[in-house]
């Protein structure tokens, strides 16, 4: 058997093509925020997690080319070794007196920074316990763990009661961190914080939340989940990514100074792994002096996701109720959804389209996501094209 056949036989994706409905890996060709050129026509952008339209604001783009102009491209080498700057020191203590924690690290990318963590904390004998709906990160962390003969149970999804059957299966005084997303990044529900934060100190467990879509969105100035329950001293270890809210690539655990330093000098994926680029470092921090100083833009952005919420309840659509950026249209249809994409792209609006197995069955859709920089006008047309092609396809 060749290792090969599997991509030989692999078929479904240029089926799709072939059908006309392929949505992925579309190259954009101008990035203006809510307004992308995709194949030489304008697009508004209704699938990107730019949350606070920062990725083309003037002072992000000035930080990053005067990082560039002093430090070069690259940094040649791991945080371990040559690879740190004073812009990494200055980001890490920047971010840490913004998340009210004693220190924070940083990795290369966002979706490192799980396998970072989570194999590096729980070992031989020790438990990870996971939300099934948790990001494809942490399932990665997950399966790094249980490489190195860590346990990892999973309970349903943000289902506190389900936790706490699985908790009741370790001993009390095994070492077990809790893992979940703090927003879910396809749903975007916002985690039963307070419920798994009492769980947790019932059960003698540690707690890793993912912030990756909750910073900029919920908590105080958008400090995330453990600020939207004011429960930032019972949180042990937040992490979350650059690439969506700071407009810049990479990403970051805060926590315990004791705690991030251990990690620091025992993660393969921080020891191993170039150092995140000074241009990114830069961008992200003007990103975050943006919205420390304008955190206005985060009450727009909910004020722009819950006005599609409501319209498109009203108008029909069966969505997933929540208080964030994210607000997911559901098809219920493989086909459906590719028809319903190939619509909406069309008639002007990129979305991301969800199918199975990536969701289950039934739950196929359009996940659509909002910025603060949509304009009335913005929303207005989303919330009519939706309504004309969920008619045309019989969804209302």
């Amino acid at each position: 058997m060749d290792l090969f056949k599997k991509c030989y036989e692999f078929t479904r994706a240029d089926e799709v093509k072939a059908a006309g409905f392929y949505p992925y890996f579309r190259a954009i060709e101008e990035n203006e925020g809510p307004e992308v050129m995709i194949e030489g026509q304008k697009k508004i952008m209704a699938g990107s997690n730019n949350y606070l339209g920062l990725t083309n604001h003037p002072k992000v783009k000035e930080a990053a080319q005067k990082a560039l102009d002093k430090y070069g491209t690259g940094c040649s080498g791991s945080r371990y070794l040559t690879g740190t700057l004073d812009l990494h020191e200055q980001l890490e203590e920047k971010l840490a007196k913004f998340f009210g924690k004693e220190a924070v690290l940083l990795f290369s990318t966002g979706y490192q920074t799980a396998q970072g963590i989570i194999p590096t904390l729980v070992q031989r004998g020790e438990y990870v316990i996971s939300d099934k709906d948790n990001h494809a990160c942490i399932v990665a962390g997950n399966l790094m763990a249980r490489g190195a003969t860590a346990d990892v149970l999973r309970y349903k999804h943000n289902d506190m009661s389900d936790l706490e059957r699985v908790l009741n299966k370790v001993p009390k005084e095994t070492p077990k961190l809790i893992v979940s997303d703090g927003v879910f990044s396809t749903g975007g529900e916002i985690v039963d914080l307070p419920k798994l934060v009492a769980l947790a100190k019932e059960y003698n467990a540690r707690t890793l939340i993912d912030d990756a879509h909750a910073v900029g969105v919920i908590g105080k100035g958008g400090r995330g989940t453990a600020s939207e329950f004011d429960l930032v001293d019972d949180v042990d270890l937040t992490m979350g990514t650059f690439s969506k809210t700071f407009a810049s690539l990479g990403g970051f655990v805060a926590g315990d100074a004791k705690v991030i330093n251990y990690i620091k000098h025992h993660a393969p994926a921080l020891i191993f792994s170039a150092s995140p680029t000074p241009s990114s470092v830069a961008a992200a921090m003007a990103a975050l002096e943006i919205l420390e100083q304008e955190p206005e833009r985060v009450n727009q952005l909910i004020s722009n996701a819950n006005y599609i919420r409501e319209n498109l309840t009203k108008a029909g659509f069966t969505i997933i109720e929540g208080r964030t950026a994210i607000v997911p249209v559901i098809v219920g249809d493989d086909l459906l959804a590719f028809k319903m994409w190939r619509m909406l792209y069309d008639a002007g609006i990129f979305v991301n389209v969800f199918i199975s197995p990536g969701v289950p069955q039934g739950r196929q859709m359009m996940r659509t996501s909002y910025m603060s920089t949509h304009k009335k006008e913005h929303l207005d047309f989303i919330i009519d094209t939706f309504t004309k092609v969920g008619k045309e396809l019989g969804l209302i």
